[in-house]
């Protein structure tokens, strides 16, 4: 085995030092999560919260492996979103952006931490007020959550990608609701947060993704996004795009000072992770980053919406695919949920019957346990009868 081998074996889910780094990623985020969740009242400015999700973030990582060797890179992964109502992803202003919260919006907060390249990501859908959430917003997100639980009963080695995506579309329409178009769940790997195999979130004749089987020590990012809408959602105004991430493998010779200023400013500062706008000075900025965008050394992550009036929800978690089974290390706890529909087909039950965690191999005789303990035993059970109790 050649160095090079070596060395990209030791940086998956092998090493336990990575499961460290994954984990200690994911308890920041989640944290940063809680923090977010909490600024998240009537009349708060946008920006304001997602410049704390994003400080919170640079702090926390900046206080853990400091008596290293070697220096280890660290911070945001993914700049803190709070996209409201039926704008679908990636809402993070400028600071000179007056946007503010309103009682009874629907909230999808977005956010990515990294330590040493390892990433955490986590979206999660919260709507501003008191008591259970009821009607069409209790059941977008009931589906986005749903689909996020049978997500991570079938990202496990020797399923493949093609089997999520059907199964998550399923489990939205028995909200009757769709999954939106154009999301990608990807692998990822070191300092890569979209990597090369994904499960796509619906598949059109438009979007053709390879057919991948998941395996062992991989990391997933799963990103379901939900509406009550068509699911087909619209760039409005390219203006609103702010985040944006260098493209390595792409070079120009840029014409305009201001483009060669602003690229050589993320070149520094952001040579690998999406970065928002707002860390640039905000009139040079707007300026240079055109020409950057449309010469493709940056990729826009634009912000998308569905028709006024839809519900949107978005459900995103990190899961670690280890030897004893799947480990979700990414989530927040939602509102109490009083969804209009529930779960009938038994297909949907019996993937929500299966457990997280793999089979021990041999071994002596199986203990028998109580009638409930079953769903969690085997991650190779075969479907359960959807009687056995699992309403």
């Amino acid at each position: 085995m050649s160095d090079d081998e070596r060395e990209e074996k030791e940086l998956d889910l092998s090493s336990p030092e990575v499961v460290t780094k994954y984990k200690t990623a994911a308890e920041i985020v989640n944290k940063a999560l809680k923090l977010v969740v909490s600024e998240c009242k009537p009349k708060a400015k946008i920006v304001d919260i997602c410049e704390k999700g994003d400080s919170y973030i640079r702090e926390q990582t900046g206080n853990v492996y400091k008596n290293v060797k070697r220096k280890i890179e660290r911070g945001v992964a993914f700049p803190t979103c709070i996209s409201v109502n039926n704008t679908v992803c990636h809402f993070s202003p400028l600071a000179s952006d007056e946007a503010v919260l309103e009682g009874g919006d629907i909230l999808k907060i977005d956010m990515a931490c990294h330590i040493d390249g390892f990433i955490a990501a986590v979206a999660h859908t919260h709507v501003l007020q008191d008591g259970p959430v009821t009607g069409r917003a209790a059941d977008v997100i009931t589906a986005a959550n749903t689909a996020a639980e049978v997500a991570l009963r079938l990202v496990r080695p020797g399923k493949k990608n093609k089997d999520v995506t059907e199964a998550i579309q399923k489990v939205a329409a028995a909200y009757d609701c769709k999954i939106v178009e154009g999301v990608l769940s990807h692998q990822m790997k070191q300092f890569v947060i979209d990597g090369n195999k994904v499960v796509l979130s619906v598949t059109n004749p438009d979007t053709r993704v390879d057919d991948a089987e998941f395996e062992e020590n991989e990391v997933y990012a799963i990103d379901i996004v939900t509406s009550t809408g068509e699911g087909k959602p619209k760039l409005l105004d390219e203006k609103q795009t702010t985040i944006y991430k260098r493209a390595v493998d792409k070079s120009y010779h840029l014409k305009m000072k201001a483009s060669r200023f602003i690229f050589s400013e993320i070149s520094q500062k952001f040579p690998i992770m999406p970065f928002s706008a707002r860390a640039l000075e905000e009139k040079r900025a707007r300026l240079g980053l055109v020409e950057c965008v449309n010469h493709e050394l940056l990729q826009p992550y634009p912000v998308l919406h569905e028709k006024p009036g839809d519900y949107v929800a978005h459900i995103k978690f990190t899961v670690l695919l280890m030897p004893n089974g799947s480990d979700r290390v990414t989530s927040y706890p939602l509102q109490e949920l009083q969804p209009t529909k529930t779960i009938e087909d038994p297909d949907i039950k019996a993937w929500l019957a299966l457990g997280t965690k793999t089979k021990k191999k041999g071994g002596g005789k199986k203990k028998k346990g109580k009638k409930g303990d079953k769903a969690d035993e085997s991650a190779e059970a075969e479907p359960m009868d959807s009687t056995n109790g699992q309403e």
